[in-house]
C-alpha cells in the first residue's frame, strides 16, 4: 500500500540524539520483526524487513548502541511475498538478546516488551510504536475500512502495545483473527495522532486530506441519495393525487362546487407540480394549504357519493404499484 511505505519512508528518516529512544525503537523493531534462532549450538538474532531504508537504520543502531555488527541479506519475492524483504541477522546474539530485553536473565525468551519500554516516557512509548509499525504496520486509505495496523508475535506483545497506546492517550485495541494477532487503531482522529506522535507528520497531512476529501463525498453522496428519495416519493404522490382527482370528477358528474372543480383542474392540468406551485398557477394565486384543502374536500365530497351509490371510490384508479406513504 502506498501509504504504508510513505509512512516507513518517513518513520525511517527520525533522528533521535537519546540513546534511551533509539534503543526502544530498535529493540521493539527486533521483537515485532523477526526472533532468536539457535545457529551451530549459538543465538542468532534475525529480522526480516520490509525495505532497505529500515534494514540500514536498524545495523547503524547495532553498532553505534551496541558495538554489534550483523550480515545484511535478501529474501527474493516469490509466492505470497509480492517484494522482496531483507533479512539483518547478527550470529552471536545472545548478549544482543539480552540487551534489547529478547531475553531474560535466565535465558528465556521474552513474550512480550521488555516493563522498562511500556513504562518509559512518552518519547520513549513514541519510539516503541514506531519501531512496531517499522517491523509490521501498515496504514489503509481513508473510508469505512481505515486502520493503523500492526501485527503483533502474539498475545502478550499485543497487550503490551495496547498499553502503550494508552499511556499515549490514543485507542488501540487487539484483536486475533486465524491465530494472527494485531493492534488496531480505528478512530480517524486516534490514526492522526498515532501518525503525529511516532513521527509521520508528512504523511499524516495527506492522509487527513485523504480523509476529508472521503468524508466531503460521502456527505454528498448521502444528500443525493437523499434527495433522490423525496424527488420519488414526491411523484408517486403527484401521480396518486392526479389519479384520485380523475376518478373524483368522473363520480360527481360535474355536481361540484366550481372552487372545488377549479382546484381538481388545477391539479390535472399541472400534474408534476407541487401543492406550492400550484398556488402561484391559480389565477387569482392560493397559497399551498387553501389548494390541498380544497383538493381534500373534492376528494372526500367524492368519496362520500360513492359510497351512497355503491361505487368504487377515488382510490379505485391508484398505480398498482402505489405504497401510501
Amino acid at each position: 500500500m502506498a501509504l504504508t511505505g510513505d509512512v516507513k519512508e518517513e518513520l525511517a528518516k527520525v533522528a533521535s540524539n537519546r540513546t534511551s529512544i533509539r534503543a526502544a525503537e530498535l529493540a521493539t523493531i527486533l521483537r515485532f520483526s523477526g526472533g532468536l534462532h539457535l545457529i551451530s549450538g549459538r543465538v542468532a538474532v534475525e529480522s526480516e524487513l520490509d525495505t532497505l531504508e529500515i534494514a540500514q537504520r536498524v545495523r547503524k543502531d547495532l553498532v553505534e548502541l551496541y558495538g554489534v555488527r550483523s550480515e545484511l541479506s535478501v529474501i527474493s519475492a516469490s509466492g505470497v511475498r509480492r517484494t522482496s524483504h531483507y533479512l539483518v541477522r547478527v550470529l552471536d546474539g545472545e548478549t544482543l538478546a539480552r540487551q534489547t530485553g529478547l531475553l531474560d536473565a535466565r535465558r528465556r525468551p521474552v513474550r512480550g516488551l521488555p516493563n522498562r519500554l511500556t513504562t518509559g516516557s512518552q518519547d520513549e512509548l513514541a519510539a516503541v510504536w514506531r519501531g512496531a509499525f517499522l517491523a509490521r504496520g501498515s496504514l489503509t486509505d481513508p473510508g469505512r475500512s481505515a486502520a493503523l495496523e500492526v501485527t503483533c508475535p502474539g498475545n502478550e506483545s499485543a497487550m503490551a502495545l495496547v498499553g502503550a497506546a494508552g499511556r499515549l492517550k490514543v485507542s488501540a485495541k487487539a484483536r486475533e483473527v486465524r491465530g494472527i494477532h494485531r493492534v488496531v487503531i480505528r478512530d480517524g482522529e486516534a490514526i492522526s495522532a498515532m501518525l503525529r506522535i511516532m513521527g509521520a507528520s508528512s504523511t499524516v497531512l495527506t492522509w487527513e486530506e485523504l480523509r476529508q476529501r472521503r468524508e466531503v463525498r460521502a456527505t454528498a453522496n448521502r444528500l443525493v441519495n437523499f434527495d433522490d428519495a423525496n424527488l420519488r416519493r414526491s411523484a408517486q404522490a403527484a401521480v396518486a393525487a392526479c389519479a384520485r382527482v380523475e376518478r373524483a370528477l368522473e363520480i360527481l358528474e360535474g355536481k361540484v362546487p366550481q372552487h372545488l372543480q377549479y382546484a381538481g383542474e388545477l391539479r390535472l392540468q399541472f400534474r408534476d407540480a407541487s401543492l406550492d406551485e400550484l398556488g402561484h398557477h391559480a389565477n387569482p394565486p392560493m397559497t399551498k394549504d387553501a389548494v390541498a384543502g380544497r383538493i381534500r374536500r373534492l376528494l372526500a365530497m367524492a368519496d362520500k357519493v360513492a359510497i351512497d351509490r355503491g361505487i368504487p371510490g377515488t382510490d379505485a384508479n391508484l398505480p398498482p404499484d402505489y405504497e401510501d406513504a
